[in-house]
């Protein structure tokens, strides 16, 4: 045998065992939340909720739906999934290498992780703000969110662009 076929069997050999070393990763199942009984209304309680306090992250999101309530007359719930549906990436670039380099890839996102990303942003974005309570800064960034505008919107605009300008590597995305 040729000693490049050898090297080709041995690779293939090393990724079916890395692959059937992998465990099954077992989902982490979120109960809905009290008020709106909605899983992503849960999941941002559980990303505002510093140090194990739930309580007081439940109380800072309730009151930010309220102040988008009284603000603008609508449903807050409807809001927020507009928001988070505006602030989800589609694209994102990770690093390969490949050859000695490594080159910044655009792949696709997965559903799970987009609603992980847009909450971490606005989140992040209500964070930044100064001055005010965080009830206040997270109700302002939902709202600017669902508009199109606010820190959230920039973050999603920045990945975007990165990947648009990435986009020559693409075909490494396939690759395996």
């Amino acid at each position: 045998m040729s000693r490049i076929r050898i090297i080709r069997i041995y690779s293939q050999i090393r990724i079916i065992f890395s692959e059937a070393m992998r465990r099954a990763y077992k989902k982490h199942k979120i109960s809905p939340d009290a008020v709106y009984n909605d899983v992503a209304v849960a999941q941002l309680i559980n990303k505002v909720m510093k140090k194990g306090k739930k309580t007081t992250a439940q109380k800072i999101v309730y009151q930010a739906f309220d102040a988008i309530k009284q603000k603008t007359q609508k449903e807050p719930l409807e809001i927020f999934k507009k928001a988070v549906e505006n602030a989800s990436p589609l694209l994102e670039v990770k690093p390969k290498r490949i050859g000695g380099a490594t080159y910044q890839v655009p792949m696709e996102v997965r559903a799970e992780r987009r609603v992980f990303l847009a909450l971490k942003w606005i989140i992040d974005g209500a964070r930044s703000g100064k001055g005010k309570p965080m009830a206040e800064k997270l109700g302002q960034e939902i709202l600017s969110v669902s508009n199109n505008e606010g820190a959230a919107m920039k973050r999603k605009n920045d990945m975007h662009r990165m990947a648009e300008a990435n986009k020559a590597f693409a075909h490494f995305a396939r690759s395996r």
